[in-house]
């Protein structure tokens, strides 16, 4: 009699970049971030291998977030107000793109996908010299208003697109300017 017995240990197919990527595909398929069951059933293995990459959902959550988050855009060129406006619409995009990508950030404890957003923005913003402070404050104002536009978009069925962002957006390089230069 032959008996069967389950192959322990990790796949030899599995990595983390494999978990996160497609965590990722069934964040955009579900709109929320998967279960570790679930993740482990799309990827035919058993949930403790997942456990092998990442010791607790939370690593898996930044994993995946900080993954996303590196798409969006990185300033390169002089012009402050064009890198501002192509980093908040390719954040946006991003969380259009994934419904249940804002949900997940807002409730994370790490902080490596934020630390990402700000280190873009402040690149964009180095022609500016400003104080610390003011870029603090401007950013907060900014992520501030770029998640609740964030909502407002899953929430009006395709009635709010990006292209509403530009007047505000203009409005508020207009008050940084005047900040910049009263530095």
């Amino acid at each position: 009699m032959t008996v069967k017995t389950a192959k322990r240990g990790r796949p030899s197919q599995l990595n983390a970049e494999r978990i996160v990527e497609c965590a990722r595909a069934l964040l955009a398929e579900q709109g929320k971030i998967p279960s570790i069951r679930a993740l482990s059933a799309a990827l035919s293995v058993d949930p403790m291998a997942i456990y092998h990459y990442f010791p607790n959902k939370a690593a898996l959550l930044e994993a995946v977030c900080l993954a996303l988050i590196e798409a969006i855009h990185r300033p390169a060129g002089p012009d402050w107000r064009t890198e501002i406006r192509a980093l908040c619409l390719s954040y946006l995009t991003l969380l259009q793109a994934h419904p249940g990508l804002l949900d997940t950030l807002l409730s994370m404890d790490g902080s490596g996908p934020a630390q990402v957003f700000i280190a873009r923005y402040e690149q964009a913003l180095q022609p500016l010299a400003l104080p610390q402070p003011v870029l603090n404050d401007s950013r907060d104002l900014l992520v501030d208003y770029l998640h609740g536009y964030a909502l407002a978009m899953q929430t009006s069925q395709g009635k709010l697109d990006l292209s509403y962002l530009d007047g505000p957006l203009a409005f508020w390089t207009r008050a940084l300017q005047r900040e910049a230069d009263a530095h």
